[in-house]
Formats: C-alpha cells, structure tokens, sequence
C-alpha cells in the first residue's frame, strides 16, 4: 500500500462524508481498500492519528476514526 495515496484516500472520504458523520469505524475504511489487509489499514489510520491528521473518539466499548477537530463532540471537548 502506497502510504501517501491511501491517507489521500481516506481524506477523501472524509470530506465526502462530513455533510452527514464525522467519525467512522475502521471497518469503514477497510472497504476502500479492499486488496489490501484489514491490518494494513488499520496501521496506516493510526499512523494517520499519530501525525494528528485523524483522532480516535471512543463510546467505551468502541474506537472510531474522525478528522482532527472536525464534528460537534470536538467543538464541545474544547471549550473553556
């Protein structure tokens, strides 16, 4: 998997989606790249979070992938 063209990948599925949800499953993300294994993506989502392109928000019993500071939970965690 070319990294570079698989976090434009899902940038742009992002952007696409944002009118709707704003934070997805990493399952979500495993259908845009159905050739390559589940494990590789899920790598290439936290590599994504460690470059703080993406966040992790978790409910407690699941982990979900959004865009940094994108969604109404981010403007709400980050007020004073």
């Amino acid at each position: 998997m070319d990294i570079e063209a698989g976090e434009k990948k899902i940038l742009e599925f992002l952007e696409k989606k944002s009118k709707s949800k704003s934070k997805f499953y990493l399952k979500d993300f495993n259908a845009l790249f159905p050739e390559d294994k589940p494990r590789a993506v899920k790598n290439l989502a936290n590599n994504m979070v460690k470059k703080e392109i993406l966040e992790y928000w978790s409910s407690g019993s699941t982990t979900l992938y959004g865009k940094k500071g994108a969604g109404k939970q981010a403007a709400a965690e980050h007020e004073d």
